[in-house]
Formats: structure tokens, sequence, C-alpha cells
């Protein structure tokens, strides 16, 4: 099933639900692991999308579901998302150039309700995007 395919049947999970992501945080499911600090994990996508496909999400969902929920109290760990995924990226030697990408609700083909970034490089991007 595509990530299309996937969103139009969201999974929304209850607040003290476990989605997959909260269960690679936590380490129940193994993960590929390029980045950990205290508030953060990124890791390489099972279903690459580009040769440089990484995931980063925050560890303590605390109601982020997807972006359009954020809060203000979010702003500090919103800030801290995208310095790390910067920090992924010169990591990952994607000096000539990347992608981030949220995808947020149904039309925005969001599969997993627990906000996460998209990190793509390591080839040139089309625009725009399909």
């Amino acid at each position: 099933m595509s990530e299309v395919e996937q969103a139009q049947h969201p999974q929304i999970p209850a607040p003290n639900e476990e989605t997959i992501f909260d269960k690679i945080a936590s380490k129940q499911i193994p993960a590929n692991i390029v980045y950990e600090d205290d508030l953060v994990m990124a890791f390489r996508d099972i279903s690459p999308q580009a040769p440089v496909h990484i995931v980063l999400i925050p560890k303590h969902r605390d109601g982020l579901t997807r972006l359009l929920v954020a809060e203000e109290r979010h702003k500090a760990l919103l800030g801290h998302m995208m310095w790390a995924a910067s920090e992924v990226a010169r990591r990952e030697h994607l000096e000539a150039g990347w992608r981030l990408t949220v995808n947020d609700g149904v039309w925005g083909s969001q599969s997993v309700y627990h906000l996460h970034f998209h990190i793509l490089g390591g080839r040139q991007m089309g625009w725009p995007p399909g």
C-alpha cells in the first residue's frame, strides 16, 4: 500500500496510545539511528525515497500528532528539530543540498500521526514535488 493510500485511512492515536515512532524512540523496535539527543531521534527510513532518507522525530510526542496541532509551548522543540535536521544533514555530507519535508494530514500523505520530518538528499530533487 502506498503512502497516499495509507494516508486515506489515518490511524490517529489516542493521547496514551503508542505509535510506531514512540516504540522506536523507546527502543522497543530497532532502527538504524543516525542522531539522538534528549529531545529528538533520527533514523534511516526503511523505505527510502532518496539515497539519503532519514526520519527525525521528537522522542516524546507531547500531543504533536501533526504540525498543524502545534501549540506555542512546542516552539522550542520545533526549533530544536530544525537545528537537529541541519546537524543530520551536515553529518550525512549533504552540502550540495537536501530537502526537509513534513507530511501533514490526509492530503499531505501523512501515514504516521506522530510529528516527523523527512530529511532527503544525495540526489537532485525535482520541483515542484509530486
